[in-house]
């Protein structure tokens, strides 16, 4: 990954299976969010493939990139709801845009999807009307209009508080299993990482490649590197 002569990362090398919740993790400025962005199709790798079942994304015509990004659903850091549209018109967006639906039948699913992250009978309020974990649960609700079969966020917990950042960790779980998802979260927060986690990538910044990938409670106490033992033990560190 790289901006003109600037390489961000290199030599990455990694497999997201089907199921898993995997965590992009490292310091600031490692690259988190810029591999989120090749991974999603926002932006081309300097070198190499990212393949999706074994079709490499970057060298499939159009048409089937297009295919393979309507399987996705996004969940960005600050949830990017329109703020002039209700929460209600918020979700049907996707639903507009990308599906043959009626009105009625896109006005069930969208109560279903706000049922599903807990804001059943919220559809007509505004994003300025509701606290920064409901719009964060709406960003998802929307990210899973289409019943996407990989959901993507961006430090989903950013900005909110403990209760509520566990309230979005249960519910991710909660919705891979219950669509069959497989989950792909940029976060650096301790305890989502090692509540949520299943598997994962570790960036380093200052060599510019991963330096580990694994399950994050297997890396946590039994990783090799010392940098990332002391990334994932720092809660424990600032504690003693």
């Amino acid at each position: 990954m790289a901006y003109g002569d600037l390489v961000i990362q290199k030599d990455l090398d990694f497999v997201v299976e089907r199921g898993d919740v995997f965590i992009i993790m490292g310091g600031s400025g490692c690259g988190k969010s810029t591999l989120l962005r090749h991974l999603v199709g926002l932006k081309r790798p300097a070198k190499g493939e990212i393949l999706y079942d074994g079709v490499s994304y970057w060298d499939a015509a159009p048409g089937v990139q297009e295919n393979i990004k309507r399987r996705f659903g996004m969940l960005y850091q600050s949830g990017a709801l329109w703020s002039s549209l209700t929460l209600a018109e918020n979700i049907a967006l996707p639903l507009e845009a990308f599906t043959e639906l009626g009105k009625s039948d896109i006005r069930d699913i969208v109560a279903l999807k706000l049922a599903l992250v807990g804001l059943a009978g919220f559809e007509d309020y505004y994003p300025a009307e509701i606290s920064g974990g409901m719009a964060k649960r709406a960003g998802l609700a929307r990210a899973i209009a289409l019943d996407p079969d990989i959901l993507f966020f961006d430090e989903p917990s950013a900005g909110l508080d403990p209760i509520s950042a566990k309230l979005l960790d249960d519910l991710i779980l909660e919705l891979r299993d219950s669509m069959g998802a497989t989950i792909v979260v940029v976060t650096h927060e301790l305890a989502s990482i090692f509540a949520i986690g299943s598997n994962s990538v570790f960036l380093d910044a200052e060599t510019g490649t991963m330096i580990a990938s694994g399950n994050p409670v297997q890396l946590r106490d039994h990783s090799d590197d010392p940098r990332v033992r002391r990334f994932l033990n720092r809660g424990e560190a600032a504690l003693g």
